[in-house]
């Protein structure tokens, strides 16, 4: 059953708020974390890909990264999109490629199909992953949003933090040859059901009366594109192995330079932008998060990233008993993210300070305590200090989404939520390859233990720069619209 004349628009929040609101976000949620596990769930399983398909393990890094090459390059068009014509039919766009390209995946005969398939599963995630942030902000006022974004960010901390232990349970389920194609493989009955779901309850964009055709900003996107690219490719490069494409870097700044400028151009010929860059500059909090938000993913990522790949090839330790014992990020996680989400309204910034300081503790105790120890004696010391760092993280990235896109109106909710998670993409990639690349430099010389030490002491340095940041948003925080 499709509802058209309640349904809110995309311009503005409803007067009256869709009572089937929270069962609309609970179907983009389950859509999100299904977008977002795969970033991380295969992190576990690239030995059992590598065995499988027999190649190389620098090809089968492509596996992962391609993924998340092509999910950053996508985000921001995709909110873009969501936002000119509506959520519902970019939702049903992108599960359908996401079911299709996740069952080539799961049966594709050699790496090199893998590589495509994964490429084009990460374009439909981009695709997919903006909608939530949009739907919120159509959907919710007030303390609500605050609410919802909770929930939100607790999907990213958990979708994130537990792909490990998933993709553990599904190799040791299905064995180690072929287990790693159940990991993708089981993404197409919950996205058949999730098809269903989204095309029963999330509502159309609303037609209006003389309203003309939307308009889109193809150099805008392919400008951003070119920037987006030439930044994460070499990042992702440098994770199988090649080193090469840094001479993509230079480029980076005029891409980026000369998409801001045409954006506005665009405002100023009255015309429709990819993302009215004006934003950074008239919303403080969203600039602000933006920088936060990344940082906070390159320390992020890298922590859970080298921890697998040091449990795993330098302990010897199971791709199940790996993510067991990561799992813990996810616990605490999945325990502050909707407590801060309701708090955020009430504390606002500080709330994201604090936490990212609870976050650097227990960081720092890791690169303190962990490196040396193996067997039973990781139980004791691990887990307890990822529920913490959890508690902190999930505590972070739910109140940073509701204060940064609190005062972005809503006909901007998909393409600034975009580009919100693309600066979380570029972190998670730049996070990747720093931690990976300082871990394996130290190792060389030092082993594996000071590799680890190394690498989560550059942990430690990233979330100090997004605590810095937050410090800096807190002293400028000015009253947001997430309380009205």
């Amino acid at each position: 059953m499709e509802v058209n004349e309640a349904a809110p628009t995309d311009q503005a929040p409803a007067a009256e708020p869709d009572p089937r609101r929270w069962r609309i976000l609970g179907v983009s949620l389950v859509v999100g974390f299904m977008s977002l596990l795969d970033v991380t769930i295969v992190n576990v399983a690239i030995p059992s890909i590598q065995e499988g398909l027999d190649t190389s393990a620098s090809t089968v890094q492509w596996v992962v990264s391609g993924y998340a090459l092509a999910f950053g390059l996508v985000l921001v068009t995709g909110g873009r999109l969501g936002d000119a014509f509506g959520r519902r039919r970019l939702m049903l766009i992108g599960l359908v490629l996401f079911i299709v390209t996740s069952a080539a995946v799961g049966i594709a005969p050699n790496v090199e199909l893998v590589i495509v398939a994964r490429l084009l599963q990460g374009a439909a995630a981009g695709l997919l992953t903006p909608q939530n942030s949009g739907l919120i902000q159509q959907l919710f006022t007030g303390a609500e949003r605050g609410r919802a974004f909770g929930l939100f960010g607790l999907t990213v901390s958990v979708s994130s933090a537990l792909g490990p232990v998933l993709g553990g349970l599904i190799i040791a389920a299905f064995g180690e040859e072929d287990g790693w194609r159940w990991i993708f493989l089981v993404n197409v009955p919950i996205g058949l059901v999730a098809l269903v779901a989204v095309a029963r309850l999330v509502p159309r964009k609303p037609r209006q009366a003389g309203s003309a055709r939307p308009q889109l900003d193809p150099v805008g996107a392919v400008l951003l594109g070119l920037g987006v690219l030439a930044l994460l490719y070499p990042l992702v490069s440098i994770e199988g192995g090649t080193y090469g494409w840094l001479a993509l870097l230079p480029a980076v700044p005029a891409l980026f330079w000369g998409f801001v400028r045409w954006e506005a151009r665009v405002v100023r010929r009255g015309g429709s932008p990819l993302l009215d860059v004006q934003l950074l500059r008239r919303t403080q909090d969203y600039a602000s998060g933006i920088a936060i938000g990344s940082l906070y993913f390159v320390g992020f990522t890298g922590l859970v990233l080298v921890l697998s790949v040091h449990l795993q090839d330098a302990l010897g330790l199971t791709p199940l008993a790996t993510g067991a014992l990561i799992t813990g990020f996810a616990v605490g996680s999945a325990i502050s993210a909707p407590l801060a989400g309701r708090a955020v309204s009430r504390v606002g910034r500080p709330l994201t300070v604090g936490a990212l300081v609870v976050v650097l503790v227990a960081v720092l105790a890791l690169a303190v305590l962990l490196p040396g120890r193996s067997g039973s004696e990781l139980w004791p010391v691990m887990v307890p200090l990822l529920v913490l760092g959890g508690l902190g993280g999930g505590a972070v990235i739910s109140p940073n989404l509701t204060l940064s896109l609190a005062d972005v109106p809503p006909r901007m909710g998909g393409a600034a939520g975009g580009a919100l998670q693309t600066g979380q993409r570029i972190g998670s990639a730049i996070g990747s390859a720093l931690g990976v690349t300082v871990y394996g430099l130290v190792l060389t010389s030092y082993g594996a233990g000071a590799g680890l030490r190394a690498a989560l002491l550059t942990t430690a340095v990233m979330v100090t720069a997004a605590l810095v940041v937050a410090v800096l948003a807190l002293r400028h925080r000015a009253p947001s619209s997430i309380t009205q």
